[in-house]
């Protein structure tokens, strides 16, 4: 069988901020016992319960092998190793001394590679550069496995400046972005034409603005059509957008002004515009979408297989109807073949595959209070579910044209694990269960383009990530990859803890919650508490996976009680209602669930010191904190928030509109979900910290909070770090200097230990 791989558009939101907390001891893995945490070891230190991974897989096309980078310790360079699905044997496909540049004498150093369709060349994409969040710059070299030749793309354009190439399908070409313009070289003879000529600091051609990379995970902006002749694009006029400006005061004498058009909520959009033009150059065919383009989102485009047919998916501004619309090479013609619409919002649709010679494609829609895959005729006339029930399908990891399922991620009776289910494509909705039913917690599988062999990771909260070969479907696993058990042990030696989950009844629903207690808990006494808050629609901190933070391990040891509560309207499988129950609610709905949610669970466990409340989040956790703070200071004594929204009118119009609509629809939700509104409110001790580099929540909230708290004659704690950005990481000592803050300010502010 063949199994079909969505195209994966990765979402690091940005709200979401998870550190990576780690450690070392200086003695050997075997036979720690109860050893007592330090910053230093945390966060200077080499961590004991690091874990191992399998990163960087790319299947074979044959579907019976896998390649992965490894270092070549000899030249100083790195291979290409391929491992054998069935038997775990190894070879070199690609080895340092076939990346040898000529000019240095030394072998490229890879970050990422791309196989062409025949897997005769291969693109390797090294000498990255950072683009506000990711290494989306570099330069790209092609290797011919035919004649082991070496060149590099674009030698005439500046050194780090490529990004996004990519192969022509028919292995011929070699298409890319450089300086917001659009090239193609033929591999042949190395000829360059330039297809795009605008391209500036405003004018942005094959990639994307800031907001669509961050809110829409948009990046790589242009693709080939399948007869390798033209390349459709997304262009943006940035001009009308407004600019905030970041003031670098630490690398010069006199600070240094840095632009960044950043579209803030009720304010202009660049205009977006989708294109086709031949590789031989020449005029733009712009696709005649109707609708003001900086009121409207494009933010999915892809040619349909076999066909000069683009499809295109347009948000409207306020993101509750996605269109559909079909548009043809060389022709105007337009047709609005689909219409999604949502009281609230729509999530951007991925997970789409064409089947029966391109006469369906998969959809993910919310069309009766559940997310499910749906197939819909290509002339949108037809609409049938593939999948039924009362639960949520959270990702689709494959589908099997030959065997005729889908394959797709869900839970069906607990919303902190996950399972591989799979249900037929044109059967009657019963999802079956592939994943292991022994294993609770959270399973994701590495489908082979044969459907054959997966790289099958299970991991919860007690068991580190174990990766296994498995025999794709029902065969079982055939050999351990990566066992990781060494890691729970020193885990269970140095006596850290583990989490509990519970249930939480707030009256008119049950929410789900975890607590870690320290080592030496006593029920009879009575202990500070902390909460670990995000609580917007992004993310969920509630989930069964491993994910040690050994920050928490620490606080546990200086004698606090963890807790973390997924409120309403947090991104988990529990339905439409539970999850667009935020919509214009955000800083009210998730504020009320959180403190009902703390003040339930102090009557469940008596040991929790109601008297010794603290809260704590980082960026949406920010603003989560702020509002605890604020709205219910009776309930929270000690907060610190940590890079926060304070007012939801300055923060990205995509994601804020999302989930507020537009201001003009909800303009007393803006101001009663803003916890600026509600700094009168506070009563007990509040740290706020922020990078005054942040590029994506910016500074400009933390002042006017300050000036509002001094306003209201509000006693407060700051601290801001110089130029750094949304995570506060740069610079050498940064994490540990804030984490040493935040330490020194619960000890000073919110006594640990149990009485």
């Amino acid at each position: 069988m063949t199994i079909n791989h969505p195209k994966h558009y990765t979402s690091m939101k940005p709200l979401k901020i998870f550190l990576l907390l780690i450690t070392t001891l200086f003695f050997s893995l075997e036979g720690l016992a109860q050893t007592a945490l330090t910053l230093e070891m945390i966060y200077k230190q080499r961590s004991p319960i690091a874990t191992q991974g399998l990163t960087g897989i790319k299947w074979l096309k044959d579907g019976n092998g896998y390649s992965r980078i490894e270092p070549n310790e000899e030249s100083g360079g790195v291979d290409i190793i391929r491992y054998d699905a069935a038997t775990g044997n190894k070879s070199t496909l690609i080895s340092a001394s076939q990346l040898v540049v000529t000019e240095t004498g030394k072998p490229l150093l890879i970050s990422d590679y791309f196989w062409s369709t025949d897997n005769q060349k291969m693109l390797i994409f090294t000498n990255t550069k950072r683009v506000w969040r990711y290494n989306t710059k570099g330069d790209y070299w092609v290797l011919n496995l035919k004649d082991g030749s070496l060149k590099q793309l674009g030698n005439h354009l500046p050194v780090s400046s490529l990004m996004f190439a990519k192969f022509s399908p028919d292995d011929t070409q070699a298409a890319y972005v450089s300086e917001n313009n659009i090239y193609v070289e033929e591999l042949a003879t190395g000829v360059v034409t330039q297809l795009t000529f605008d391209g500036n600091k405003d004018m942005v051609n094959g990639t994307f603005d800031w907001v669509y990379e961050e809110e829409f995970s948009c990046r790589d902006g242009f693709r080939w059509s399948p007869d390798s002749k033209s390349i459709a694009y997304w262009h943006s006029d940035t001009k009308g957008t407004g600019v905030f400006y970041l003031i670098n005061n630490v690398d010069s004498i006199y600070p240094k002004i840095i632009p960044l058009p950043y579209p803030k909520v009720g304010t202009a959009n660049s205009a977006v515009q989708i294109g086709i033009v031949s590789i031989k150059g020449g005029a733009t065919q712009w696709i005649p979408i109707p609708g003001d383009p900086r009121n409207h989102y494009l933010p999915r485009m892809d040619f349909i297989p076999n066909s000069n047919e683009l499809m295109i998916q347009q948000l409207n501004r306020a993101q509750n109807v996605n269109k559909i619309w079909i548009a043809q090479v060389g022709s105007n013609k337009l047709e609005n073949i689909f219409t999604d619409t949502d009281e609230a919002w729509l999530d951007i649709r991925d997970n789409i595959y064409w089947i029966d010679n391109e006469k369906f494609f998969t959809w993910t829609g919310e069309l009766e209070g559940w997310r499910h895959i749906y197939l819909i005729s290509r002339d949108g006339k037809t609409v049938r579910p593939v999948t039924k029930g009362n639960y949520d399908v959270e990702s689709v990891s494959g589908i099997d044209l030959k065997g005729g399922y889908l394959y797709f991620t869900s839970t069906m009776d607990n919303y902190t694990q996950r399972n591989l289910y799979r249900a037929k494509i044109k059967g009657d909705g019963k999802a079956e269960l592939v994943s292991p039913a022994t294993q609770k917690g959270q399973h994701r599988y590495n489908i082979s383009p044969t459907g054959t062999w997966a790289i099958h990771t299970f991991s919860n909260d007690q068991t580190p990530p174990l990766i296994d070969m498995v025999s794709f479907p029902k065969g079982g696993s055939q050999r351990i990859l990566v066992d990781n058990s060494q890691v729970k042990k020193t885990f269970d030696n140095m006596g850290l803890q583990y989490k509990e989950f519970v249930k939480v009844d707030i009256g008119e629903i049950v929410l789900d919650a975890w607590i870690l207690k320290p080592q030496d808990f006593d029920p009879a006494k009575k202990y500070p508490v902390i909460v670990s808050v995000y609580g917007e629609p992004a993310s969920s901190t509630v989930q069964d996976s491993w994910s040690p933070d050994l920050f928490n391990q620490f606080m546990l040891q200086q004698g606090y009680i963890m807790v973390s509560i997924d409120n309403r309207g947090a991104n988990i499988p529990r339905g439409r209602d539970w999850r667009k129950s935020i919509y214009q609610k955000i800083g009210i709905l998730n504020a009320s669930d959180q403190a009902r949610g703390i003040v339930a669970m102090g009557k469940m466990f008596p040991y929790f010191d109601m008297s010794r409340i603290g809260i704590t989040g980082w960026s949406g956790g920010g603003s989560s904190t702020l509002n605890a703070m604020f709205q219910y200071p009776d309930v929270y004594h000690t907060g610190i928030a940590v890079a926060s929204v304070p007012n939801q009118r300055l923060y990205d119009n995509v994601y804020q509109e999302r989930y507020m609509g537009p201001p003009e629809t909800s303009p007393e939700g803006y101001v009663h979900g803003s916890p600026i509104t509600h700094a009168s409110g506070l009563k007990g001790n509040l740290l706020i910290i922020h990078g005054t580099g942040d590029d994506n929540v910016h500074y400009q909230g933390f002042e006017l909070l300050i000036n509002e708290l001094i306003r209201q004659g509000k006693y407060f704690s700051m601290l801001s770090y110089p130029m750094r950005s949304h995570g506060i990481n740069e610079g050498e000592n940064t994490t540990y200097h804030l984490r040493m803050s935040m330490v020194n300010y619960w000890l000073a502010n919110l006594p640990a230990g149990g009485r």
